[in-house]
């Protein structure tokens, strides 16, 4: 959890189950189970095919498990809810809207006043950086800039639990960076309870308080990995033999941890 308190629970998945029906029948995820604690940054890694994405569409109500349950704030997850937002990996902002239409689109969706949907969006364009952009629309901002307007924008109906899936992929190392350090920040001034898919291993270890490693398909927990590393973690600790560590563990995890010995100075 992120701060010291009584553990309460966000979301329990148990024994989920998926078989995607086809010309192939495939089974994606098989006796997964894990609980989220309430403020909880949660990553979420594993091999390519594994089923990451497909239990966070099970968790977002997209999909429903072949086998298994999911309860979120003890309730169980029959359809998408908004209590749960979503950041695809895709760009999924409005281009024919401004940055501030974008974010008051969810407001508007659920009948707030004009007045209340003006003063969340400037919260939340603040909080984010983009004061004087308001008019603007994503095709005039940066890939970094119009994806943090899209995380914005699920934060404006103030779901209890973020699902983010490889938010940051389609972005250069240099830019997925910086909205890292933003993702961050933005979680610090408004805790939720957040579980992000990644490919990314150190993008993991640099937001998460735990990750959990899949295994190969049909996924299910392997490992769970603790990060207790101070908040923020800055460049300095990223390249510390502690960050190093940690990251070593979950790449043995995943089968890679050669790859981590040859790439690792000295």
């Amino acid at each position: 959890m992120h701060r010291d308190q009584p553990r309460k629970i966000r979301l329990q998945v148990d024994d989920v189950a998926y078989v995607y029906e086809g010309g192939t029948r495939t089974h994606a995820l098989d006796g997964l189970t894990l609980a989220v604690d309430d403020n909880e940054f949660l990553a979420i890694v594993g091999p390519v095919g594994c089923g990451k994405t497909t239990f966070l569409r099970i968790v977002a109500g997209f999909l429903t498990p072949t086998r298994g349950t999911v309860l979120c704030d003890g309730r169980p997850v029959h359809a998408p809810g908004a209590e749960r937002g979503y950041v695809f990996q895709e760009d999924a902002v409005f281009p024919w809207m401004t940055v501030q239409d974008n974010l008051e689109f969810g407001l508007r969706a659920k009948g707030a006043a004009p007045a209340e949907r003006a003063v969340v969006a400037a919260e939340l364009i603040q909080l984010i950086g983009l004061q004087g952009f308001e008019r603007a629309y994503p095709g005039e901002l940066s890939a970094g800039m119009s994806k943090m307007v899209e995380v914005a924008r699920v934060l404006a109906t103030d779901p209890s639990i973020l699902l983010m899936d490889e938010p940051f992929g389609s972005l250069d190392a240099q830019t997925r960076g910086q909205m890292q350090d933003e993702l961050h920040r933005l979680w610090e001034k408004r805790l939720k309870t957040v579980v992000l898919v990644t490919h990314d291993v150190e993008e993991a270890i640099c937001l998460a308080d735990r990750v959990i490693v899949f295994s190969p398909r049909p996924g299910r927990v392997k490992a769970e990995v603790a990060v207790r590393l101070p908040r923020p973690r800055t460049l300095e600790l990223r390249l510390s033999p502690e960050f190093a560590a940690i990251k070593r563990r979950i790449w043995a995890e995943l089968g890679l941890a050669e790859d981590v010995r040859q790439s690792s100075p000295g």
